[in-house]
């Protein structure tokens, strides 16, 4: 038991480590566009980049699937870009009080962080199996692991669902403008980090050092 939550503190601490911040801001890109009342819609949001990640972690970890790192590192900022400009290009629905920037149909989105967890998880699987080292069994701390991520990005949601709440609510910031504001801003670290891999590096002809 005391190992199960080691590992469950290490997938927290790894998630909402200021220094691992891409994780963070694709899960702030998911939330821009909703608010504390839509709180069912993003757990299930949240849910499905989990079952994504979750995936490609189990897998990754176990050797079952090889990749290239500097690949999924220059992937992962790709996602949280797409999901960025999604959100920023996001077709608004008027009501009576104010722009509505929720879509109307979610399973799109759903699909998306079902789709990008993948991708995420083969990210996480390089810290984990970092720390597995010669484990005779793997499938506990996995299990663990997973748990204190997802734990983590629970966090993350309800902190920015509460700054939103605060803006909009308290402050009367407009929720449009808030969305583009709070998007734009991801897409813009999501660019430097894309310019920044080593991959992107590779593709523009440059060896790193």
């Amino acid at each position: 038991m005391n190992e199960f939550f080691l590992y469950l503190q290490l997938g927290f601490d790894h998630i909402t480590d200021p220094n691992g911040y891409d994780h963070i801001i694709f899960i702030i890109a998911l939330c821009a566009i909703y608010q504390l009342k839509d709180w069912r819609k993003v757990l299930i949001l949240v849910t499905a980049f989990t079952l994504g990640h979750s995936v490609t972690l189990a897998l990754a970890t176990l050797n079952y699937i090889q990749y290239r790192t500097e690949v999924i590192e220059f992937l992962i900022p790709v996602t949280i870009l797409l999901t960025a400009f999604t959100n920023i290009f996001q077709k608004t629905y008027p009501d009576s009080l104010f722009i509505e920037d929720v879509p109307q149909n979610p399973v799109p989105r759903y699909l998306m962080a079902l789709f990008f967890g993948l991708i995420h998880g083969m990210g996480f699987s390089n810290y984990l199996r970092s720390l597995l080292g010669r484990e005779a069994s793997i499938l506990k701390p996995l299990l663990a692991f997973n748990l204190g991520l997802e734990l983590g990005q629970l966090l993350i949601v309800l902190i920015i669902l509460t700054i939103s709440w605060i803006l909009i609510s308290v402050f009367k910031v407009r929720k449009h403008d808030w969305k583009l504001i709070l998007s734009g801003a991801v897409a813009g670290i999501a660019l430097i980090l894309i310019k920044e891999s080593d991959y992107w590096q590779e593709l523009m002809g440059h060896v790193p050092e």
